[in-house]
């Protein structure tokens, strides 16, 4: 017999987020600071950055953890690891290697509840039925999956994809039946869904975070000529064609953003170094 408060909302944390097996508890503030830390993390869950925690129910079910993600194992519950074989144990280092996931994720069954290791980035829960049976996915983005999903390494399959794409040479994709999680680097409210059907997307550098795995993704010019793209000032889009769904952090790194903070530091510190001159020239003339 178990009994915990874990599932329950306090008044310092509630449940953000479910699906399937998974619930998403959010801390609404750090209080396990010291005095001299307090202020900043007033001010931090006044933006958003809370601590969060997903919490997997087992009944008979199985569940992948990204290595280390564990925090406690509260009820009957084994952990073994998706290890078949001494060739598997190597195809999967390989794997490792090229897309920057761990090799070994351990898969634990029983009865019970699973508890993940707190962390600071946004959680996604994405059911693999909306993503066409596959999705593709940045580096270091996964955290947990069901049994049924399988962790595959894919490659680019166009050059232009391969040489020209910031997403290097291989990806992680999640393949079968059930329900991800994922790590975001940005809320879920600032993500954009898009879904094509038989249709096309182009995005200006690499803001999409992931992609079903039926899309063809591609490299291409803004325009149909060289020049037409250099004149544009646009030059080389990310291109997803087919069906599917395409998920993007449109203000995380935008260029144009970055570009205009970079012009105001310039401006400022000119400014500063104006002053500074001026006034280190009149304490000089009154001298």
């Amino acid at each position: 017999m178990i009994r915990t408060n874990i599932l329950s909302n306090t008044e310092n944390h509630h449940i953000s987020a479910q699906l399937g097996c998974y619930s998403v508890l959010e801390y609404d503030r750090d209080i396990s600071v010291s005095p001299e830390e307090a202020h900043i993390a007033y001010f931090a869950s006044k933006m958003n950055i809370h601590k969060r925690q997903v919490i997997a129910k087992l009944d008979g079910n199985d569940v992948i953890l990204q290595s280390g993600g564990m925090q406690m194992m509260i009820g009957d519950i084994q952990a073994t690891t998706n290890v078949k074989g001494a060739g598997d144990l190597f195809k999967k280092m390989v794997g490792s290697k090229v897309t920057g996931e761990t090799a070994i994720k351990p898969r634990y069954s029983g009865h019970g509840y699973l508890v993940l290791e707190p962390t600071f980035n946004f959680i996604l829960l994405e059911d693999l039925r909306n993503w066409n049976g596959g999705i593709v996915t940045l580096d270091g983005l996964f955290l947990a999956c069901d049994g049924g999903v399988e962790s595959k390494v894919t490659t680019r399959k166009t050059i232009s994809s391969t040489l020209l794409g910031d997403s290097g040479f291989f990806s992680n994709a999640l393949v079968g039946k059930g329900v991800v999680v994922l790590e975001s680097p940005v809320p879920p409210e600032e993500l954009i869904v898009v879904d094509l059907e038989d249709d096309v997307l182009k995005v200006d550098g690499s803001l999409a975070i992931a992609w079903s795995s039926s899309l063809k993704f591609t490299v291409e010019r803004t325009t149909s000529t060289l020049i037409g793209s250099s004149v544009s000032g646009e030059g080389l889009v990310n291109t997803y064609r087919g069906t599917g769904r395409v998920l993007i952090a449109p203000v995380q790194k935008n260029i144009q953003i970055n570009r205009s903070t970079s012009k105001n530091e310039d401006v400022t510190k000119e400014i500063h170094e104006e002053q500074e001159y001026h006034q280190h020239h009149n304490i000089n003339e009154e001298e």
